[in-house]
């Protein structure tokens, strides 16, 4: 009977939240009720998204696209707050840019807002933090926990800094929570602003030194330790954000700020990322540029892949070929892949590697080379190593050599001056 009652509890709870959603198409598309958590939704898109994929079911792609749509939509907690009170409609309008109001330059003057900013609309600030992450855990995909530090209202005052009834009127606004500002005085006319003291912010209560809180010390908020879960999707890019609502800094009176988290990804030894593509270098051998290569690639999932060329296919120094779908996988689309660019460096072999008597069999294997065109009169010369330093020392001596002669040409005996 209880196991019963509870069942009965939770179906309540979850017709009391379907009633005060909007819409639920996008719930419905993905088979989820209203108060679904976000790993619900989360696996409910995944399970759905290899069902429905183009590539397993070429006839669903209208049913993919709406799947890829609702995800989109609630497993961002801004969109989905948008979308659980306005629907459609409201998800649209308030997506739209909206602009501040003019008047909220002057609390950059006066410390405060304007009257007509209620206290609800205001947000504390977004907390930007940095997170580096290797290309494996862009391509596999990751789950990491931060330990942050931030403010949370403190809970023995409830966020009033002292006992219930403790503060005193605010002497600067005498209780009215606003000051008022001269801007300009003419003739028969004055010009005032008002904007929240900067004294009580707003509250038109000031806290006395006896009665303040001593948890908080009258600041009406505490540190305290946050683990921050961060999931790592297939896919995702360097310098990525992950936009974590409401998850910062707490204050009385205002809506908590958002913590950003921005993917920094480190380099890697063997790989680099060029959009969905893998870039990498290979040094093979002449024998493998002439006669079918044959190299073995280590995955970014722990995968070995045997790289080979067809045989009679030249390799040349600095060529690029490509290997199909072993790149990176697509951003909410991990079954589509990108490729892996090889960039090969051929490495010829060191002198002598040949005896000599062997040169002629090796020379009757290549295409035949044409012959040059020689006058009647040549002079024949043969190739040396270059050697920049001792082209140098040649230079210096013989620039020393020409100053001599010159002073030898230029000496004149001297003559004795006779009155």
């Amino acid at each position: 009977m209880e196991a019963a009652a509870c069942t009965d509890e939770r179906r309540e709870d979850s017709g009391a939240i379907r009633g005060m959603v909007k819409e639920t198409a996008y719930y419905d598309i993905l088979g989820v009720p209203p108060a679904a958590s976000f790993e619900q939704i989360k696996r409910a898109f995944r399970r759905l998204a290899l069902k429905y994929h183009p590539d397993k079911n070429p006839n669903a792609g209208e049913k993919f696209n709406q799947i890829s749509k609702a995800y989109e939509v609630l497993s961002d907690s801004h969109k989905r707050d948008l979308y659980d009170h306005g629907g459609e409609s409201g998800l649209k309008d308030g997506q739209r840019s909206h602009h501040g109001s003019p008047m909220d330059i002057f609390s950059v003057f006066f410390g405060g807002g304007s009257r007509s900013q209620s206290q609800g609309d205001r947000k504390g600030k977004t907390v930007t933090h940095h997170l580096v992450v290797s290309l494996e855990d862009l391509y596999n995909g990751a789950t990491r926990r931060l330990s942050l530090q931030k403010n949370v209202i403190c809970p023995k005052c409830q966020g009033f800094g002292a006992r219930h009834g403790a503060g005193v009127q605010c002497p600067k606004c005498r209780g009215s929570g606003m000051e008022t500002h001269l801007l300009g005085q003419m003739p028969g006319l004055m010009h005032t602003l008002q904007t929240t003291c900067s004294e009580c912010r707003g509250e038109g209560k000031c806290i006395r030194s006896r009665d303040r809180c001593r948890d908080c010390s009258g600041q009406k908020v505490i540190r305290e330790k946050k683990i921050l879960t961060v999931h790592i999707d297939k896919g995702m890019k360097s310098r990525q954000k992950l936009i974590f609502h409401e998850e910062g800094d707490q204050s009385p009176g205002l809506h908590p700020g958002d913590i950003i988290i921005i993917l920094e990804q480190k380099k890697h030894p063997v790989f680099q990322r060029k959009d969905n593509d893998l870039v990498m270098s290979m040094e093979i051998g002449l024998a493998d540029a002439l006669c079918a290569c044959r190299q073995k690639v280590e995955t970014l999932d722990g995968r070995t892949i045997l790289v080979t060329s067809r045989r009679g296919k030249v390799i040349r120094p600095g060529d690029i070929k490509c290997i199909p779908n072993e790149g990176m996988p697509v951003y909410r689309d991990p079954f589509v892949k990108g490729n892996l660019l090889i960039n090969f460096q051929v490495k010829f072999p060191d002198p002598g590697w040949l005896p000599t008597e062997n040169l002629k069999q090796l020379q009757d294997l290549f295409p035949s080379r044409p012959k040059p065109t020689l006058p009647g009169v040549i002079e024949e010369v043969t190739l040396s190593n270059y050697d920049p330093s001792e082209d140098h020392t040649r230079g210096g001596r013989r620039e020393a050599y020409e100053e001599d002669r010159v002073d030898e040409s230029c000496h004149h005996p001297m003559q004795c001056q006779t009155s």
